[in-house]
């Protein structure tokens, strides 16, 4: 009977240790879930690295026409305490571009999406973040102009920042995970929400006549793009529904986002800078 509880009093100390040293150094992650106060003691004591998501709403074949969305999010999510980062709340509109024609699309002009990105990294290098992680779900023109603002808002502020395009920087894993290149809502991308959420996945829906393969350099221009699925290479990135592949990729991008995150500050850091 003591050893019984003198197992029982010892697991209990275990649990209670195991519990502390994983204990976060704040209540939420999500920066809009926390309050002044606690906003206070935390930023930038203890956390001076803010990720900003950025996406659109466009569509996205047989996924969500929020994907853009949903991605950053899912990837700010899993990696904030990883990098010890506050998480932002998402841009969702952005520009669209030639999907914009679209059920469902929306366009932001982008005189309007560069001066609204540019006070929100200004407000939050003013609320004491030294560095800001913007991680992009959406391409074309936006990236250039998200390019150009954070630039614009380091050598103004004095704060450093990084923008990351995910589906682009994990090209490597698009290939090591599918043995071939993906697209837009193409397998990869298709994979990606199917591993945050499969009920944003419509499978039943799916065919291989709704993906077109992207024009080459000065080959041609169709305004409204003739398919939502645009793959990289022809005859390659059709969507197939392999949830272990998903989760899988969704692992691996994560984890290759974080590194970056991580070298990069380190990097910054040596440099003191």
């Amino acid at each position: 009977m003591i050893r019984f509880v003198f197992s029982l009093v010892l697991g209990a100390f275990f649990a209670s240790s195991a519990s502390a040293q994983t204990a976060d150094v704040i209540s939420t992650r999500d920066m809009s879930d926390i309050n002044w106060m606690e906003f206070k003691e935390a930023v930038p004591s203890k956390i001076s690295t803010v990720l900003l998501p950025t996406g659109t709403l466009e569509p996205h074949g047989v996924i969500n026409n929020g994907a853009d969305i949903t991605a950053p999010v899912a990837i700010a999510r899993r990696i904030a305490r990883e990098v010890n980062a506050l998480i932002a709340p998402v841009i969702p509109y952005g520009i669209t571009g030639s999907m914009d024609a679209y059920p469902g699309a929306f366009s932001i002009s982008e005189a309007a999406y560069r001066a609204y990105v540019r006070d929100v990294m200004l407000g939050l290098a003013k609320n004491g973040f030294r560095t800001i992680i913007v991680i992009n779900g959406h391409g074309g023109p936006q990236t250039a102009v998200l390019n150009a603002v954070a630039m614009e808002v380091g050598q103004e502020k004095k704060v450093r920042t990084l923008v990351i395009n995910w589906w682009s920087y994990c090209s490597d894993v698009t290939l090591q995970v599918f043995g071939e290149d993906g697209g837009h809502a193409g397998w990869n991308e298709n994979a990606f929400i199917q591993a945050i959420d499969p009920k944003l996945v419509h499978k039943d829906r799916y065919s291989d006549e709704l993906a077109t393969p992207n024009p080459g350099p000065g080959t041609y221009s169709a305004y409204p793009a003739p398919s939502s699925i645009g793959l990289y290479k022809e005859g390659q990135g059709y969507v197939k529904f392999d949830q272990a592949k998903a989760d899988e990729y969704f692992a691996k991008v994560t984890r290759k986002v974080a590194k970056l995150i991580l070298d990069t500050r380190r990097k910054w850091d040596a440099a003191g800078l």
